[in-house]
């Protein structure tokens, strides 16, 4: 009968009700600021934390016992009974997407022939149950960080011949992501830094990182992808230093290989402030240095000095978020994807169902309050105003270049300037936010 057998299909049922399997704030087709919110938001369930991590810690072995048995060497039968789970539960939440690496899905493969004898088999099946459900793939990725080989890197490997086995990998997987009619593809470089600056030549390794990317977006033109490429920043863990920090340092890195124009940024919440930045920031940046692509949807605890990968369940923090994304226009190919997992003390099928229900009306009941403060205006009109005076003439001629630092300094001079500091009213607009969320 299939793991989530006993679970129904989950469907809008209003704000009053107490149904715990039902969508309280998520009405798919609810048209807000002129699109529906499926289509605002873009959600996706992601393929790893869901079906393939077994509810393990570095303290703890796995808790979930699941018929596809994560953790456990993966045959081609348990691949099967995962894909068969997966797509039943993305149809009973109606999710629009999903995403996945390449190794949450194959079953286990001993050489580079395996590998691609069984993610060709289980794209085949992938594309069976895409028609049949309707579910899209919002983004792929291929692992290059769980193996052995990749201890030292992928891209950044001080052997090339690990650098050929990444390649191998992402072509293999750029090409699968490209025939299921995946919107995006994913780079997450979590052993692209080092735990040591005693033995990293960074310079010699971010040349090869530059390289690695623009034989990725070459790739992706040969093959006629029309997919966005993205990287996803996170500073640290696994590694002391990984190499795409945050999003400003992403964007330093594109600049210097001549990727800015082809390569976008996939924000995770929780990478965002292990980088010491908030998550709005993180979109606000992204939106400035016009790179904002997708992202991965989760929290951390403020408590803990990793990343947790918890559902979110603050609205006002996610109506900041979704407030910045809605002022640089939303989603194109982007989405977001829950890249988070249960407790490990939540062992129940309903348990997945919750957290997912939860994170969806979270994001639907923020994008509600983002959308009131764009139409009301208040906020938004506030920091133009602030920023009114570079509209004016001076302002604009320092902007556009007409004017050199020795002309601006006669300004001053001429005009006897004595500027008076203005009020920023910090207190008056988190009050204002708080009349929305």
């Amino acid at each position: 009968m299939g793991y989530f057998a006993d679970l129904p299909a989950i469907a809008y049922e209003g704000p009053d009700s107490t149904n715990p399997l039902a969508y309280r704030y998520y009405d798919a087709d609810r048209v807000v600021l002129g699109k529906s919110m499926r289509d605002h938001l873009r959600w996706a369930v992601c393929y790893w934390h869901t079906f393939a991590w077994p509810g393990h810690d570095i303290f703890g072995a796995g808790t979930f016992d699941r018929p596809w048995k994560p953790g456990d060497p993966v045959t081609p039968d348990l691949a099967q009974i995962k894909l068969d789970a997966a797509f039943d539960m993305f149809a009973k939440l109606s999710a629009p997407f999903f995403c996945f690496h390449d190794v949450d899905a194959i079953a286990d493969y001993e050489d580079i022939a395996g590998y691609s004898r069984e993610l060709d088999a289980v794209a085949d099946k992938m594309a069976e149950k895409i028609e049949q459900t309707g579910v899209q793939l919002l983004w792929g990725t291929a692992n290059l960080f769980s193996h052995p080989r990749y201890a030292a890197g992928a891209a950044t490997n001080p052997n090339p011949d690990v650098f050929a086995w990444a390649a191998h990998q992402v072509r293999s997987m750029m090409e699968v992501t490209n025939r299921l009619g995946g919107a995006n593809y994913v780079l997450w470089g979590g052993r692209e830094g080092y735990d040591t600056i005693l033995n990293t030549d960074i310079g010699q390794e971010l040349d090869q990182l530059g390289r690695f990317m623009n034989m990725v977006v070459e790739h992706k033109h040969k093959i006629g992808f029309e997919g966005a490429i993205l990287i996803e920043p996170k500073p640290h863990e696994p590694t002391k230093h990984q190499y795409d920090r945050d999003t400003a340092t992403v964007y330093g890195f594109l600049k210097k290989y001549g990727l800015e124009n082809e390569v976008k940024v996939n924000i995770e919440a929780n990478h965002a402030t292990l980088a010491g930045n908030s998550f709005e920031h993180e979109i606000a940046t992204a939106n400035a240095l016009g790179i904002m692509g997708s992202i991965d949807i989760n929290r951390g605890d403020p408590q803990n000095g990793w990343d947790t990968d918890q559902f979110p369940n603050s609205v006002p923090e996610m109506t900041l978020a979704i407030y910045e994304l809605l002022k640089g226009g939303g989603f194109e190919t982007g989405g977001f994807n829950f890249d988070a997992k249960v407790r490990r003390q939540s062992i129940d099928a309903e348990d997945l169902f919750f957290a997912h229900i939860g994170g969806v009306d979270v994001m639907a009941k923020a994008l509600l309050a983002a959308a009131s403060m764009i139409e009301d205006g208040e906020l938004g009109g506030f920091v133009e105003q602030r920023y009114a005076g570079w509209k004016g003439d001076f302002g604009a001629k320092v902007l556009s270049g007409e004017l050199a630092l020795d002309q601006a300094a006669d300004y001053a001079l001429e005009n006897n300037l004595e500027p008076r500091p203005i009020s920023g009213r910090q207190e008056y607009l988190e009050n204002l936010i708080n009349r929305f969320a």
